[in-house]
């Protein structure tokens, strides 16, 4: 019942709305006509006034015939009183009308008029009325020798506006009521009372009640989904009775954290040790040269991080783009190498790309286009002919090599990530027809609206499409994509089961929250003895207080938010001045793409401001690296942090915050999350801010930095509790569980 009078309630304010609106414009079309008419008027009786005085007006012996004439024009109606001024500013006749105050107005509006030898006019408010001044020019030849001045009574005007007011809104309350009531009884009677027994019904079922198949009374047009709701309770029924005998038998197996060994147990007894390919653009190992010697590299990235511990547990093929400088002399002739470099346990498949559709296809098409396109914080995407031609080479590519990689198997599971690749679905299915295909996107996907910007939107969702599972971080980019598809593209939307079929081929979409590869166990690196002053120091940090900021240098990622937020907090808490230091750990990103370079000049221009404002001594307020940094670096860091900042524009998950948490073993520590990451709809228990509201993401610093360290170590222990529950394994088994019920 409160749903419906929720609704009419709204219903009522939009009707009102719309009512006074339309009675606003209604009162300043009457105001303008009204004041029109009696400036029309006042003009008309100065005319006529001014014929019979004007001659008179310069001559000081015919002061007694002007005032007898203003003595007799005073009795028309509405007219208030008249005065005639001579050129020497002075009132040469009034009527007895005009009192102190209009006099004083009148003598305004008369040396106006003159002075500019132009009708003026002004009206004035006074406790009792409203008042009109009409002041003429009297010329005599071509000189100006005075000016007549009209006051009339213009409360008319507020009367009728009142009027229109009162009428109007007594018309409306009286449809706001009749409706109201109307919609009340139509909505509880048509809508409420069927679904208060459907849900009735659906309850007791779901309780282990039997099912009532008799037909609901008076449930009018939502007969047939009562009577589809009672064919689902009766399977439901039947489902909870085989579920309940499963649910004993697996149930303390089941409660134990998911781990890379089971993992791997679940792929050789579920899997029958399938063959498992991973694509992507970025390689998770790069090979380059440092001093004249081969190193290697993990490049800093979410999707990475995320995929990394599942391929060591699966096995199998990762193919990505090869970008390091010396992969080439790294890899063998089949362009593959076995990886991880000290204890191997699965192959990456390097492809080779020309400079040409590198910058075409990544640096343009993915950086420029797709990627401001899909997180919405204000960046032009940019779309050329030229780099959509790049885009479809690569994708082209990358499946051929996919299927090179198959070995012949019929039907592979092909597990590929991220927006560089949404063609290659559709082109591997197209010549695998038994390939099961996951994408998986690592970004935000905007709304339909949004996302129709896009040239080339119709090929993107038919490439990704191809695919039989869909995945993304939350349900409302499942939605955003469904909602797409319906409008871009001819095909079979189920909103139910979240399925769209196009072409006679079945696209599960789905929400998997991607996570780490936390267990809750200790490693070697936490046994580690830390020491928290010697790694501040390694920066120049002496303060007593450390927020760690760590990002790429992305204009996604807040950074600018983040040091206007330290600026204000320094201003409104003055007393950290000297004693907190922000430490924002900025990897190198896409630095050939123009956008990228202008951010890196814009955030390292920001960072000079707010220390040349704030700094004394060797003591400043930002510390900003601009490297890469290793994951056993970044966990020491996160270990000794009072504050992690997590400030995200827009952000498909963004593991920082999960790897912070994951690092804090002994439940310490403040996360300040951005509520427009996708982290933050699991991590509801941490300082959760708008990074656009710079006030309140500087409280929140304090508010961390004060917490009692109880409050923190219960906040802590929850959040480390919940990714240990849902860490990358977990998510792992469910998307491959998903892919495995494709039939």
């Amino acid at each position: 019942m409160r749903q419906i009078v929720t609704t009419v309630l709204v219903i009522a304010a939009i009707v009102s709305l719309v009512v006074v609106g339309f009675t606003y414009e209604q009162v300043q079309k009457e105001k303008n006509r009204l004041e029109s008419d009696l400036q029309y008027r006042s003009t008309l009786l100065a005319e006529t006034l001014k014929e019979s005085i004007e001659i008179y007006v310069s001559n000081p012996d015919n002061k007694t015939y002007v005032q007898g004439m203003v003595d007799r024009f005073n009795e028309k109606k509405r007219v208030e009183g008249v005065t005639v001024y001579d050129n020497k500013e002075m009132p040469i006749a009034s009527s007895s009308g005009m009192d102190k105050i209009s006099l004083q107005t009148a003598n305004e509006v008369a040396i106006n008029s003159m002075d500019e030898d132009k009708i003026t006019s002004n009206y004035i408010q006074t406790p009792e009325k409203s008042l009109f001044f009409f002041a003429q020019p009297l010329r005599e030849k071509d000189s100006v020798v005075g000016s007549l001045v009209l006051v009339q009574n213009a409360s008319f005007i507020n009367d009728r506006l009142q009027s229109l007011w009162y009428s109007n809104l007594i018309r409306l309350t009286i449809q706001v009521t009749v409706i109201s009531a109307a919609l009340i009884l139509i909505l509880n009677y048509l809508i409420y009372r069927p679904l208060r027994a459907i849900t009735e019904s659906v309850r007791e079922a779901s309780l282990g009640g039997s099912i009532n198949n008799k037909p609901i009374k008076n449930a009018g047009f939502l007969t047939p989904l009562f009577s589809e709701i009672q064919k689902v309770s009766q399977s439901l029924q039947i489902a909870q009775e085989s579920a309940s005998l499963e649910a004993r038998l697996r149930h303390e197996k089941e409660e134990s954290p998911w781990t890379e060994s089971r993992l791997k147990e679940y792929i050789k007894n579920v899997l029958h040790e399938k063959k498992i390919i991973a694509v992507s653009n970025r390689e998770p190992y790069e090979h380059t040269r440092v001093n004249g010697k081969i190193s290697v590299v993990v490049p800093a990235s979410g999707m990475v991080t995320a995929l990394e511990p599942v391929m060591q547990a699966c096995g199998g093929t990762w193919v990505a783009n090869g970008s390091g400088l010396a992969d080439q002399e790294t890899a063998d002739e089949h362009s593959r190498i076995p990886v991880p470099p000290d204890n191997p346990k699965y192959t990456l498949r390097r492809i080779w790309l020309t400079r040409e559709q590198n910058v075409g296809y990544y640096q343009h098409f993915s950086n420029e286009g797709l990627w401001p396109l899909c997180h919405l914080v204000h960046t032009r995407p940019i779309f050329r002919p030229n780099d959509w031609r790049h885009y479809r080479e690569v994708n082209e590519i990358f499946s051929k090599t996919v299927l090179e990689e198959t070995n012949g198997e019929r039907r592979p599971i092909v597990l590929i990530q991220d927006f560089h690749l949404a063609l290659t679905p559709n082109i591997i299915k197209s010549q695998l027809s038994g390939a099961k295909i996951g994408i998986f996107w690592h970004i935000p996907w905007p709304n339909a609206e949004v996302f129709s910007i896009c040239p080339y939107r119709k090929e993107l969702i038919d490439g990704m499409l191809g695919a039989d599972l869909i995945g993304f971080h939350t349900q409302q980019h499942c939605n955003n994509f469904i909602d797409t598809v319906n409008r871009e593209l001819e095909s079979l939307v189920d909103i139910e089961t979240g399925t769209i079929t196009r072409k006679g081929h079945k696209t599960r979409i789905r929400p998997f929250p991607i996570s780490i590869s936390f267990t809750g166990t200790p490693s070697a690196l936490q046994t580690d003895p830390i020491d928290r002053v010697d790694i501040l120091k390694s920066y120049g940090i002496h303060s007593q207080y450390v927020a760690l900021g760590v990002d790429r240098l992305d204009y996604t990622k807040g950074l600018i938010e983040r040091i206007k937020s330290v600026d204000q907090f320094l201003t409104i808490y003055p007393q950290y001045q000297e004693s907190f230091t922000l430490l924002q750990i900025s990897s190198p990103s896409r630095t050939d793409v123009k956008k990228y370079q202008e951010f890196t000049t814009e955030v390292k221009q920001k960072v000079e401001e707010v220390n040349k404002k704030y700094a004394k001594g060797s003591w400043k307020p930002i510390v900003f690296v601009y490297r890469h940094h290793s994951h056993e670096e970044l966990t020491r860091l996160y270990k000794i942090a009072d504050v992690c900042m997590v400030t995200s524009l827009h952000d498909g998950m963004n593991l920082v915050a999960k790897e912070f948490i994951s690092a804090r073993d002994d439940e310490g520590g403040s996360l300040i999350l951005s509520k427009f990451a996708g982290a933050a709809k699991q991590l509801e228990e941490c300082c959760i801010i708008n990074p656009y509201d710079i006030e309140e993401t500087a409280h929140a610093i304090h508010k961390s930095l004060t917490a009692s360290q109880y409050k923190k170590q219960h906040i802590m222990h929850k959040l480390r509790e919940k990714i240990q529950k849902y860490n990358i394994y977990r998510w792992s088994y469910e998307y491959l569980k998903e892919i495995y019920t494709i039939t």
